[in-house]
């Protein structure tokens, strides 16, 4: 019953945004981001899809993204992989921070 409840809890938290933090998205918070490492980041990975400025090429436009999506949600879109075409990718915390200050400067 407990476990229920627990499932509960989380399910109506989830529909309000509140996302427990995991320890990958803990580190990557506690992290400055380096914009001009993020943006070299972002074009070894991602500017084949969402073009060399973030524009949007197969991928949508990543102008303003940071606007539209919380930095979790950003964090979960890059490594989960559940958003085909788009393959995961698992940067180490301190990519991630960098490529963070990259997307929030578009």
């Amino acid at each position: 019953m407990t476990m229920f409840f627990g499932t509960i809890v989380l399910s109506i938290l989830g529909m309000y945004g509140f996302r427990p933090v995991d320890p990958y998205m803990e580190k990557v918070f506690a992290l400055s981001g380096n914009t001009k490492q993020g943006h070299a980041i972002f074009q070894m990975n991602c500017a084949t899809c969402h073009g060399i400025f973030g524009d949007g090429l197969v991928g949508p436009s990543l102008k303003e993204v940071s606007h539209r999506k919380s930095q979790t949600d950003l964090i979960q879109q890059v490594i989960s992989g559940n958003t085909p075409p788009m393959p995961q990718f698992q940067p180490n915390p301190q990519e991630m921070a960098d490529l963070l200050s990259y997307l929030q400067s578009l």
